[in-house]
């Protein structure tokens, strides 16, 4: 039976025009779409695949491709947002089994966020295909880190199906601090990382960025220099990442498919490095609103001309200030984003703004059990100190390039794609 995805007419709507020009000559193509490359190495296998609503092949499923196609999938395991995608942001996600197939599926973003041996226990290879954005703290690329720790802790391989970063045109914000790691952050890399999954994959690996003990584990049985190689063909771990077609780092992607509620269009998903830092603050970063992290503002921004409203909707049961009027800025009606730009970038410009105008400065900072949201969001303390110390963006941007080139030689490493330097 066919499994069909529902998906709100606007949101598709959005992403269509830009999707239809392209050519078939030139067209981006997904690693899904090279059926001829990981087929292969399915038929026969049991198969537990990580994926959502963004898991397709055209219009289908790429859960209905393998099951047309002979291959035996025995456990879906979905991230947050669910395996339909439409969950709250934060949202706990239950066991559930897939309706259209009977398929169980695991949440790895409720009681747990790492398939365990049980889980595992059926299942001969995993696969990965989910479509990610390239922010440190969306959470899917922390999914990715979990679940390779799986696949190396119960030897299983894993095929990563890379899909295009709509992000990964540039590399900026601030670095991760080791000891502000979170599931919005584990490792130390940029809020923008300008790399595919496929590529950040390769680079957890390549650098031994897994928690050691799982590495120990691998190392009782192989020299890790092997590991990392796949020279020994007697350990059934191995990384097989498939590639995209027609994919650069100068490429500017747009995603056929909304990847999560509150990222409907292009604008959102080139806005959200900047303006998701929002939810660590009081300010509303536009969810409730047609267009989540565009629009920002709060009740007291009496000054500004633009209003609006938040209101409860399918990806955000409870908004900031729901049913509240709010002054504040609509980025996405005064710089909207086109397929030919303009690129916001990564930018402090509005956060600053933001502070500056609020009235009560002492709790613009949301603090929980004696600990800030913001910080694990910006992966320091130093960027609130030097917001509430008056710091210009361009002094504030000084501080993290000497960690930002220093990521940056890392990550050449790890490219499968042309540079966009």
């Amino acid at each position: 039976m066919t499994r069909i995805f529902i998906i709100p007419l606007l949101f598709v709507l959005c992403f269509n025009i830009a999707v239809l020009s392209q050519t078939s000559s030139n067209k981006i193509l997904p690693g899904a779409y090279q059926t001829n490359e990981y087929f292969r190495l399915l038929k026969g296998k049991k198969v537990g695949i990580f994926a959502n609503h963004t898991s397709v092949i055209n219009h289908t499923h790429l859960i209905d491709t393998l099951q047309k196609s002979g291959i035996d999938v025995v456990k879906i395991f979905a991230p947050e947002h669910g395996f339909r995608g439409m969950a709250n942001a934060g949202e706990t996600i239950n066991n559930s089994v897939d309706s259209a197939t009977g398929i169980p599926v695991i949440s790895l973003y409720g009681k747990k966020t790492k398939p365990n041996a049980s889980d595992l226990k059926n299942v001969d290879i995993l696969l990965f295909d989910i479509q990610d954005v390239g922010v440190r703290f969306y959470t899917y690329i922390s999914s990715l880190e979990e679940f390779m720790e799986a696949a190396i802790e119960n030897d299983k391989p894993l095929i990563v199906l890379d899909r295009p970063n709509p992000n990964g045109f540039y590399v900026d914000g601030p670095v991760l601090d080791s000891s502000f790691k979170s599931f919005v952050g584990k490792q130390s890399i940029p809020v923008v990382y300008g790399m595919t999954i496929g590529e950040y994959a390769k680079m957890l690996l390549g650098e031994k960025l897994l928690p050691w003990p799982v590495i120990r584990k691998v190392d009782d049985q192989i020299h890790l220099g092997q590991l990392f190689g796949f020279e020994d063909k007697k350990l059934n771990f191995s990384l097989t990442v498939i590639r995209c077609q027609h994919y650069t780092h100068a490429s500017h992607y747009t995603l056929p498919i909304p990847p999560s509620p509150n990222l409907p269009d292009m604008a959102s998903v080139y806005w959200y490095p900047s303006n998701c830092l929002f939810e660590g603050t009081v300010v509303s970063e536009g969810r409730g609103t047609a267009h989540p992290f565009c629009i920002i503002g709060h009740p007291t921004f009496h000054t500004q001309a633009f209003r609006f409203t938040p209101i409860p909707n399918a990806g955000a049961a409870n908004p900031k200030f729901a049913y509240t009027e709010c002054g504040g800025w609509n980025l996405w009606q005064d710089y909207s984003v086109h397929p030919s730009g303009p690129y916001p970038g990564f930018t402090l410009t509005y956060l600053l703004k933001a502070y500056q105008q609020m009235d009560d400065k002492t709790n613009f900072f949301i603090k929980t059990h004696d600990s800030f949201f913001f910080n694990k969001l910006a992966g320091n303390d130093l960027l609130m100190k030097q917001i509430q110390d008056g710091l210009s963006e361009e002094q504030i941007r000084k501080t993290w390039q000497k960690d930002l080139a220093s990521f940056k030689k890392i990550r050449k490493k790890y490219l499968l794609y042309s540079d966009f330097e």
